[in-house]
């Protein structure tokens, strides 16, 4: 039997991906840095519930207002986690 999954996606990951470009310009210390700017996705989605999906438009059909809300808030923690967590990384290997 031959199946296809390559289109499942975590659904955090466009949200996340967007989360961190938007907020790049404000960590002028990573937002020039494409491969910090990676791991900061990284820590974010690592911090999120992942939620596997086909089609965004299925996932968004079955979410209320209030769980759209909850998880943009999740997003934009996460992401301001993951920028203080690189930063902190990156400021410690320059000690170093």
């Amino acid at each position: 039997m031959s199946v296809d999954f390559t289109s499942i996606h975590n659904h955090n990951e466009n949200a996340v991906f967007e989360a961190v470009l938007t907020a790049a310009p404000a960590h002028p210390g990573l937002a020039n840095q494409p491969e910090l700017l990676a791991d900061v996705a990284c820590v974010a989605l690592n911090r999120l519930q992942p939620r596997y999906i086909r089609h965004a438009v299925d996932f968004s059909f079955y979410l209320s207002e209030r769980e759209r809300e909850d998880s943009e808030h999740q997003i934009a923690e996460a992401v301001d986690f993951a920028f203080g967590f690189v930063q902190a990384r990156v400021a410690m290997r320059a000690r170093s």
